[in-house]
C-alpha cells in the first residue's frame, strides 16, 4: 500500500511537485535566515571581544565607571604580579594587558615642522614577547597592507585609510601628543613600520597599535595598564563560564570601599553599548527567526489546506468506490509526511549549502557602516550550528502535515448522498 502511495504521488506531479517546491523553498530560507542571523551575533561577540571587552576584563572599579574615557590616571598597577596570580588561578584562560589612549598624531616634514596631523585611537597590546596572544587575537598578520609588524622600540602600526589621509609612508616618523597617566602633556616619537586594515570600520578610521612597554614610557605607566582582558583559550564566549569566573575573581579580590582596586567584569555583564549591542542581537535574533518559522509555517499549512481542497473530487470518487473516510484521511496525511520529508530535506540541504558559503565568504557591508562606532566586522559571516541543521523541518514537515490534518477533516463532513449529483456536475 506505502509504494502504490509513493508511486501515485511520483506520477501526479499536480499532488507533488507544487507542495514539495513550497516546503523546499520555506525550509531554505529559514535555514538561510537563521544561519545568517546567528553569524551576525557571533560576528558582532567576536569582534567585540577581540578588540575591545575581551571575554572578561579587569578594571580598577574607578576606572570600569570611566571606561568610555579611557581614563589611564585610575588605571591597574602591579599588573605584571596581578597577570602571574591570574594564570595559576585561572589557567583555562588567557590574560594580556592593554592601554588605551587618545591622542593628536602629528607628521612632520623634512624641516620639523607639521605637514599634516589627526586625532587617533590607540592601543598598547604586547607585541614584543614570545609567548604573547595579541598578534593572533587582533590578527594583525592577516590585516597588513604594507610594510611589517613592529619588532624594534618606538614601532608603530596605523590603520591604512589614516595613514592615508595623513600622507604618510611607511617608515616616516609620527609624533603622538597625549596625556600621561599623572595627567601631564607627553610628546613622544614613533616610525610607523606597516598599516593595516582590520575590516572593522570603528577600528580603520584612525587605529594606532604600540608595543604596551613603548606606551607605558609615553604616558609614565610602569607597570601599569587600563585593563587586562581575558579569553578562553578556545577563543569561543561562554557566558556562564566567564560569569563564574568573574564572580569567583570579585569575591576574592574586589573591594567597594576601594575604588582602585581591581574588578572582572564578564563581556555580557559590561555595561552600556556592549551589554546594549550583545541583548540586541540576542533579541532582534531570536524574533527573527521565530516570525520567519511562523509565517513560512503559515504559508504551508495554506498550501496543505488548498491541496486537500483541490482534491475534493478525488475524495468523493474514493469514497463512491466504497473506501473508508478514515482509510482516505490516514492517507492523505501519509502523503503529506512523504512531501513534507522531501521538500525539508532538499531546502535544509540547499539552505545549508548557502549558508556554509556564506560562512566562508561573508556578505560586505563596509558601506554601510561608513560613520558606525561599533567594534563589529564591516564583513558579516553566517555561521552552521547544529539547529540548522533541523530547523528547517519545523515549517517545512510540521506545517505542511497540519494543513492537511485540518483540510481532511472535510472527509468526514462529505454526505454520500451528494456525491452522485457532484460527480454529475
Amino acid at each position: 500500500m506505502i509504494a502504490f502511495l509513493i508511486k501515485g504521488l511520483v506520477r501526479d506531479r499536480s499532488r507533488s511537485l507544487f507542495p514539495v517546491l513550497m516546503v523546499c523553498a520555506g525550509a531554505f530560507l529559514t535555514v538561510l535566515l537563521y544561519s545568517y542571523m546567528q553569524g551576525v551575533m557571533g560576528d558582532m561577540v567576536d569582534s567585540s571581544a577581540r578588540f575591545d571587552a575581551g571575554h572578561a576584563k579587569i578594571m580598577t572599579r574607578a576606572y570600569s565607571e570611566l571606561a568610555d574615557q579611557m581614563p589611564n590616571d585610575l588605571a591597574l598597577l602591579g599588573t605584571d604580579d596581578l597577570i602571574n596570580q591570574l594564570k595559576k588561578d585561572y589557567p583555562h584562560m588567557i590574560w594580556t594587558p592593554r592601554i588605551k589612549f587618545g591622542g593628536l598624531i602629528d607628521i612632520p616634514d623634512k624641516n620639523g615642522e607639521t605637514r599634516s596631523q589627526g586625532p587617533a585611537f590607540g592601543m598598547g597590546v604586547d607585541l614584543h614577547s614570545p609567548d604573547s596572544p595579541e598578534i593572533d587575537i587582533l590578527n594583525l598578520k592577516k590585516s597588513i597592507v604594507q610594510g611589517r609588524l613592529p619588532e624594534n622600540k618606538n614601532e608603530i602600526l596605523m590603520s591604512d585609510s589614516f595613514a592615508q589621509k595623513l600622507g604618510l609612508n611607511i617608515n616616516e616618523k609620527a609624533t603622538l601628543i597625549s596625556s600621561t597617566m599623572n595627567s601631564s602633556m607627553t610628546v613622544h616619537n614613533f616610525t610607523v613600520v606597516g598599516t593595516v586594515q582590520f575590516g572593522v570600520v570603528a577600528l580603520d578610521k584612525s587605529t594606532i597599535i604600540a608595543d604596551i612597554n613603548d606606551m607605558r614610557t609615553a604616558l609614565d605607566m610602569t607597570d601599569a595598564a587600563g585593563e587586562i582582558v581575558g579569553f578562553a583559550k578556545d577563543m569561543v564566549y561562554a557566558d556562564s563560564t566567564i560569569t563564574l569566573v568573574a564572580q569567583g575573581f570579585n569575591e576574592k579580590h574586589a573591594d567597594p570601599a576601594d575604588e582602585f582596586s581591581p574588578i572582572m567584569l564578564s563581556l555580557s555583564g559590561q555595561g552600556g553599548l556592549i551589554r546594549e549591542m550583545l541583548n540586541m542581537a540576542n533579541t532582534i535574533g531570536s524574533i527573527a527567526v521565530l516570525v520567519f518559522v511562523l509565517v513560512m509555517s503559515v504559508v504551508l499549512w495554506n498550501a496543505g489546506l488548498m491541496n486537500g481542497i483541490r482534491r475534493y473530487g478525488e475524495i468523493g470518487v474514493r469514497l463512491a468506490m466504497g473506501e473508508p473516510k478514515g482509510g482516505i484521511y490516514r492517507t492523505m496525511i501519509f502523503e503529506s509526511v512523504c512531501l513534507g520529508l522531501i521538500g525539508s530535506i532538499l531546502g535544509t540541504a540547499i539552505g545549508l549549502a548557502f549558508s556554509y558559503w556564506m560562512q566562508v565568504a561573508g556578505l560586505d557591508f563596509s558601506s554601510m557602516l561608513q560613520k558606525s562606532t561599533i567594534t563589529i566586522s564591516s564583513v558579516i559571516h553566517a555561521r552552521v550550528t547544529l539547529t540548522s541543521y533541523y530547523i528547517g523541518f519545523l515549517p517545512g514537515l510540521c506545517a505542511s502535515v497540519l494543513g492537511t490534518l485540518f483540510a481532511g477533516i472535510g472527509i468526514y463532513k462529505r454526505q454520500t448522498s451528494q456525491l452522485f449529483k457532484e460527480l454529475e456536475v
